[in-house]
């Protein structure tokens, strides 16, 4: 262990942490360069993986063993924005204040990431027999893509670790299941033409109403067909148009329109239900009638996101030690969507578990309780006095 070793407490990385504007549309390339010459300085190993632009990275850190896989704290390092939010103080100057530290990602999700590091003194000290990894990533908030890459080399060129906790405000409940989440845009393309002729054009928007209504429907049977085991609100899996936009003018046959839709499926759900129904009836029913005067139309559905669900794995070793250290006798479910997904469909035993209330996640004046933050810290030290025994 280096004697030259940077020291903060919870709070003071927390503020350190928030300081860095790590909006997803911005790099989070300074706050890992922060954390890589924090980690240097206590001879603690890691990896930066970084995106295909190179303006981003996620970053990967052992402390013990490096010769067997351990528990990994796994969070995000970006936020959401800020921008038309009415904030009373800077977002991104950490403010305590009545119990509370405020700032943007305060506990989306940066204390998680600000214990895992304040205490690596105290994981070195612990002469861990089971690692602690530490895993830092990117895009959470947008793709949940930017922790896939680094997942790609666990039991390749990293080691293969025996669970993850991904430390998504939960308020330190034991979390074992939670819906998938997929997000598109549908396009389609029409073909101009006064309205009073509407035989010599095609009207994207008219098409994108039907739809819209179909999936509707596709939404309505997803409610009737409920939740099996009764543990997620609302118990169904949710089908949601969120945003429309099309055409020029009431008199114009619209050139073209598109809708912003996402579903998030309960667990077991097939991924590809959903689309594919939404698809048979654009190729069965919306396309013919579109060019039921003439080829003048096309509809096109892009992916943006793709979250896996996490389906709960009863008895996993990521289950049993996370509810020994928490002190639960019970698991939890989340209506939002993590990336604890991935590392389940990689085989890794997962579950999320973090300090702080979803609540105050994406608001202004965003904030986590000094409470919680305090048992964030004592969670983190029974896990490491466990892999220290183990």
């Amino acid at each position: 262990m280096s004697p030259n070793g940077q020291r903060f407490t919870p709070l003071e990385m927390l503020a350190k942490l928030v300081s860095f504007d790590t909006v997803s549309s911005k790099s989070n390339l300074p706050l890992i360069e922060f954390v890589e010459g924090y980690l240097q300085s206590w001879d603690v190993p890691f990896v930066r993986v970084p995106n295909e632009a190179g303006d981003k990275a996620a970053l990967y850190a052992t402390i013990g063993p490096r010769d067997r896989g351990g528990v990994v704290l796994s969070g995000h390092t970006d936020v959401v924005p800020v921008e038309g939010q009415a904030w009373t103080s800077d977002p991104f100057t950490l403010r305590v204040e009545n119990g509370r530290a405020y700032g943007r990602g305060a506990v989306d999700m940066k204390a998680f990431d600000a214990l895992a590091l304040a205490l690596v003194p105290e994981f070195l000290a612990a002469n861990l027999k089971m690692p602690i990894h530490i895993m830092l990533s990117y895009d959470e908030e947008t793709t949940c893509f930017g922790v896939v890459d680094t997942i790609r080399r666990l039991g390749h060129d990293l080691p293969l670790p025996k669970a993850v906790f991904v430390g998504e405000p939960t308020m330190l409940e034991v979390v074992d299941a939670h819906k998938s989440v997929v997000t598109f845009s549908t396009t389609v393309h029409g073909f101009e033409a006064h309205s009073s002729k509407p035989s010599i054009g095609a009207s994207a928007v008219m098409t994108a109403a039907e739809l819209i209504v179909e999936l509707n429907r596709i939404g309505d049977e997803m409610m009737e067909r409920g939740d099996v085991s009764g543990r997620f609100d609302p118990p169904y899996t949710t089908v949601h148009v969120g945003t429309i936009s099309g055409g020029t003018a009431r008199n114009i046959l619209s050139k073209s329109c598109t809708f912003h839709w996402e579903f998030r499926g309960l667990p077991g759900l097939d991924p590809q239900e959903i689309p594919n129904r939404l698809e048979k009836f654009a190729q069965e029913v919306a396309l013919k009638r579109l060019n039921r005067f003439g080829d003048f139309g096309r509809i096109e559905t892009i992916v943006h996101a793709s979250v896996p669900g996490l389906a709960p794995d009863p008895g996993s070793f990521a289950e049993t030690l996370a509810l020994r250290i928490a002190g639960k006798n019970r698991t939890q479910t989340v209506p939002y969507g993590t990336e604890a997904g991935h590392y389940q469909a990689a085989g890794i035993p997962t579950i999320v578990c973090g300090p702080g209330s979803i609540d105050q996640a994406h608001q202004p004046d965003e904030y986590i309780t000094l409470e919680q933050l305090e048992a964030g810290a004592a969670f983190m030290r029974r896990l490491a006095a466990t892999c220290a025994a183990s």
